[in-house]
């Protein structure tokens, strides 16, 4: 199979990122930097969990009323907090993972994420998962784009050759 053409090269990639887990976030980041820096037209669409890691570090509680903000105090926000999906062993799991990935030398996702706002990968919030949720945009990391629908998520979808739900 050869390489495809700069004509058929992608030009636009859309990542779905629903899940603030440590292992679904990384490789979402990865991605998203990565097609940046290959030149495509990059958006990731944070919703529902994968809106969390957006969330300042600072920010402990997040929420509009007892039951969002006791979400937020189970679900601990910011990039620096994820958890992993499964083996989380009282955060010895995430640790390892890290470990493991400083030894190999594989970017953390605090830089990763750092990477795409320098590579104006498009991040936008779910409009709807911040209003549910009791998220503000006061709240979330600088260089988050404004919160948008699901129709402006698809119709960036309909424009990309790549999509991808992570």
């Amino acid at each position: 199979m050869s390489e495809p053409t700069s004509e058929e090269a992608p030009e636009r990639m859309t990542i779905v990122a629903w899940s603030g887990d440590l292992d679904k976030m990384w490789p979402t980041l990865i991605l998203g930097s990565t097609g940046a820096a290959y030149g495509m037209r990059t958006t990731i669409f944070f919703t529902f969990w994968g809106l969390f890691p957006l969330v300042r570090d600072d920010v402990r509680i997040t929420g509009k009323n007892t039951m969002t903000k006791a979400l937020a105090g189970m679900n601990r926000p910011g990039i620096s907090h994820m958890k992993l999906s499964k083996l989380q062993m009282a955060g010895a799991g995430p640790w390892m993972m890290k470990k493991l990935a400083r030894d190999d030398k594989v970017t953390d996702p605090k830089e990763l994420l750092d990477m795409c706002l320098e590579l104006d990968v498009n991040l936008w919030p779910c409009e709807m998962t911040m209003e549910m949720l009791g998220l503000r945009q006061d709240q979330l990391i600088d260089g988050v784009g404004t919160p948008v629908g699901a129709a402006t998520a698809l119709s960036e979808m309909s424009k990309s050759q790549i999509n991808l739900f992570i």
